[in-house]
């Protein structure tokens, strides 16, 4: 008595129960009757064999994937690739070695789909029972994963749970922020293309377009101050442009575009328009919402929110990322199962996380901007913030991070970097721990003072992201730093 290691397959049309690619199992009774046919659903890419009873309760289902015996059971029957474990099998595979590869495995997996936690489908590859079901797989009448470059069942859960968050159709997630923009820009800017960017924006994403696309591709590219509308819609019509993307709020100044206008000029200019969105998160902000095409963001900051992985998403139309994750099927930047775990963890906590840290740099804001040793402070929840209204008009939050320049040349300002007893000195943010860093040591030191002043990165510059730690107890520790130099 036991589960058949193999049975013969119902066709998808005749089982009543077949949903996304059910198979429909027949089990031998203790008697040798047969009893309930039992369902092997593929639940984010594992089987599972649901064993019913007589009464239609649920019985256990990890009973076809238990070896009672210490050999095989002679009584199963079955045949084909997946029939290890039947008479004639015996003879072939008696060996141990063949048994610690196989045993408890090829009949059938655990039941997990009753687990609360999404689990880790930790595989790098996807095997079918037969080329039927693989021919059905091929033609899309089959769903279900053939390799872990082209998609895994954890990692789809990170990208329905943010494409709900973000309101897309349509999500990618990848190895990390850059890999996203990167296979962003390869996939969607042709060569000779023309990009439209912004003055305040991370260094390796303007390194990729002023070296790589222009060196490699001969893409051209117009870099335009955030809030230059006149110049947007000027280079719109003098050049045919492909692609208009900017982050926002910026990085470090937290400059804030007006995401509507751009996305409609854009849009009757016949050009994509692309936000990232990585310093708000789609709990402060929704720039496809607000008309964007599209929404990029590093998933490693706010969404993770641990400072524990590395990755990246795209958001959008089907058709747009579609294309996106075409390239990354070719390029191979695809987030690690465990990361997409760790991914999902972090977001259950985003808005909570992402309350705190609003609330705890409004007030880091107000505070700075009344000490006497802080000159200028950045943050788009200010009035004397360039981009306010912008900010107020499509944020819901003003996000966590605050920028500030302090009355001091770049070794006074480092000293109130080394002064602080809680942030880290580290580049990144939207984490829970809080973290600091002077963008001209931390991201800039390669570059001549002349370099940094062109591109407005200034030696008394200071970020601080803000954490999920008491603002009385971060702001007393920055306020002694400030004290002191």
């Amino acid at each position: 008595g036991g589960v058949a290691a193999h049975p013969a397959k119902a066709k998808p049309r005749e089982a009543s129960m077949a949903q996304l690619g059910a198979k429909m199992w027949r089990v031998r009774n203790a008697g040798g009757l047969t009893s309930t046919p039992t369902c092997s659903t593929r639940a984010h890419g594992s089987r599972c064999v649901l064993v019913r009873a007589a009464g239609g309760k649920r019985e256990s289902a990890r009973t076809s994937s238990l070896d009672t015996s210490p050999g095989v059971d002679k009584s199963s029957s079955g045949s084909g690739n997946g029939a290890f474990g039947s008479g004639g099998a015996e003879e072939l595979f008696a060996s141990s070695g063949t048994d610690c590869v196989h045993k408890g495995e090829r009949k059938g997996r655990p039941r997990i789909k009753d687990a609360l936690t999404t689990p880790i489908v930790q595989t790098s590859t996807y095997w079918f029972e037969d080329t039927e079901e693989l021919i059905e797989y091929q033609e899309g009448r089959y769903q279900s994963y053939e390799y872990g470059r082209y998609g895994n069942p954890t990692v789809r859960v990170c990208e329905e749970k943010i494409a709900e968050l973000e309101k897309a159709e349509e999500c990618l997630v990848s190895s990390s922020g850059m890999n996203t923009a990167t296979t962003m820009l390869l996939a969607l800017v042709p060569q000779h293309g023309h990009i439209i960017t912004t003055t305040d924006c991370y260094r390796r994403t303007r390194q990729f377009i002023q070296t790589f696309l222009a060196d490699k591709m001969n893409v051209t590219a117009t870099v335009l101050d955030p809030s230059d509308l006149e110049g947007l819609e000027r280079a719109l019509k003098e050049n045919d442009v492909t692609l208009y993307f900017s982050e926002s709020p910026t990085n470090p100044y937290l400059r804030c575009i007006d995401v509507p206008t751009v996305s409609r000029l854009c849009r009757e200019n016949g050009a994509i328009s692309v936000v990232d969105g990585t310093f708000a998160t789609p709990v402060n902000q929704k720039p496809l919402e607000l008309g964007a095409d599209l929404v990029i963001s590093s998933g490693t900051k706010y969404m993770a929110g641990h400072n524990d992985v590395l990755c990246g998403y795209i958001a959008g139309s089907k058709e747009l990322v579609g294309q996106v994750k075409h390239m990354q099927n070719i390029l191979g930047g695809v987030m690690d199962p465990h990361a997409g775990y760790l991914l999902l963890r972090g977001m259950k906590t985003l808005e909570l996380r992402i309350a705190r840290q609003n609330e705890t740099a409004m007030r880091m804001a107000l505070a700075l901007q009344d000490h006497p040793r802080v000159k200028v402070v950045h943050y788009p929840g200010l009035p004397s913030h360039p981009d306010h209204e912008n900010a107020k008009n499509q944020m819901r939050g003003y996000g966590g991070v605050v920028s500030f320049e302090v009355d001091g040349d770049l070794w006074q300002t480092a000293k109130v970097i080394d002064s602080v007893r809680l942030p880290y000195i580290a580049p990144s943010l939207g984490g829970v721990e809080s973290l600091i860093e002077q963008p001209t040591v931390v991201s800039y030191w390669d570059q001549p003072a002349e370099t940094r002043a062109e591109i407005g990165i200034k030696d008394s510059l200071i970020r601080y992201a803000c954490g999920i730690e008491n603002f009385e107890d971060l702001w007393a520790d920055l306020k002694q730093a400030l004290d002191g130099f």
